[in-house]
């Protein structure tokens, strides 16, 4: 067994509670929230565990607008069924 490989996360590999209280703080200013979960979720410089959570988000976003769209376009098919109903 090779016991060169680290199991656990380096050190820098961390992303620190102060790293993640100005991140919240970022992702409360309109629009930047926006341009700023791309650049974290794709930078190189990013750390990884932030990289993977910015991710995740954006396929949230992705999942929450698909769903939007089946919803609304489905009431609005029923609708215009029923208005041509009655």
């Amino acid at each position: 067994m090779d016991n060169s490989q680290n199991v656990y996360p380096v050190k820098d590999d961390v992303v620190t509670t102060k790293e993640w209280i100005i991140t919240m703080l970022i992702l409360l200013i309109p629009v930047v929230n926006i341009v700023m979960t791309f650049v974290w979720a794709f930078g190189s410089n990013t750390k990884p565990s932030k990289a993977n959570y910015f991710k995740a988000s954006i396929l949230f976003w992705l999942i929450g607008i698909g769903l939007y769209l089946i919803i609304m376009f489905t009431g609005i098919f029923s609708f215009g069924i029923l208005n041509s109903y009655i």
